[in-house]
């Protein structure tokens, strides 16, 4: 799908994704409006910093300086790049979503239109006992016949909400006081527009296992686009946010401790893998933790 020099262009883009609803728990969708930017947009932004022409970037340097400007958190060059969704989803998951304030979006209004009697219902592996451990989470599922009575009463209460709901409408009970009584696993839809800085960041938060997982499975979704979109981003994403850790203190230290010989050198094997990192990254490591490094040495 990449054009020449290896970036993707709206066009592709839109070509693969535009009118494909990915389809997001039982009746739930994201689905891909609209992208400005690319890479090599990035790339672009970047250099006008240093008064450099806005060239068609190599491929090899755009993504050592995409790379660099991930890890070091050099946050607005990706703000060039924009992408505009659709997404249905029920409302609980929307009220987390709208905690992500560095985006616009319009929602659909109860207060001008009927909503369809739609709500949210998990799978059986989805219902599960309060966590002990964690006040906001959740632990393993329900018993089999437990899991039925729950999704059951589920059912039952939310299908009476509408039912209310559409009596009200019924007897003439203005719109926006009709939906009061109804549940937050209602469905409702949105167009969102995120520039890829805070997309990143809202991916990050989402993506994390921690996350609930009925939000989680919208950022996998978006996840999808979003790797197709910026490819060259998105590696850099995977390998200094998604699969990075911070250490405490203490444990840089420990660590220190563990990657030094007794003669003050770092122990041969520690640059031995990754074979895609490079030498530069290899130093930028060793003074995240504190060592000396020459940012021009050969590392294996």
């Amino acid at each position: 799908m990449a054009a020449e020099g290896g970036y993707v262009t709206r066009d592709e883009l839109l070509a693969k994704w535009q009118g494909k609803r990915i389809q997001v728990l039982d009746r739930g969708g994201v689905q891909l409006l609209d992208v400005m930017g690319s890479d090599c947009a990035i790339v672009q932004s970047a250099r006008v910093s240093f008064g450099k022409e806005l060239d068609e970037a190599n491929r090899r340097d755009a993504r050592r300086l995409i790379r660099y400007m991930v890890r070091h958190q050099h946050g607005t060059p990706f703000e060039s790049c924009e992408i505009k969704l659709w997404v249905h989803l029920p409302i609980f998951v929307e009220r987390q979503w709208a905690r992500h304030r560095t985006a616009h979006w319009n929602e659909l209004s109860a207060r001008y239109t009927e909503l369809p009697e739609e709500f949210y219902i998990p799978e059986p592996e989805q219902v599960c006992y309060q966590s002990d451990s964690n006040k906001q989470g959740r632990s393993g599922p329900l018993g089999e016949r437990e899991c039925i009575e729950v999704r059951e009463t589920m059912r039952e209460t939310f299908g009476a909400a509408f039912a209310g709901y559409r009596y009200m409408l019924g007897v003439g009970v203005a719109k926006e006081t009709a939906r009061l009584g109804l549940p937050v696993a209602t469905y409702t839809t949105k167009v969102w527009k995120v520039d890829l800085r805070n997309l990143l960041g809202f991916l990050a938060l989402r993506l994390d296992e921690h996350s609930q997982w009925e939000i989680r499975q919208y950022a996998e979704a978006i996840a999808g686009i979003v790797r197709d979109w910026v490819p060259l981003t998105w590696e850099a994403f995977e390998d200094f946010v998604l699969g990075a850790r911070t250490f405490s203190r203490q444990e840089v230290l420990a660590l220190q401790q563990a990657l030094t010989l007794d003669d003050g050198k770092v122990r041969g094997w520690l640059f031995a893998h990754p074979p895609e990192q490079s030498g530069r990254e290899n130093a930028a490591f060793l003074r995240l933790l504190g060592m000396d490094a020459d940012p021009d040495a050969e590392f294996p």
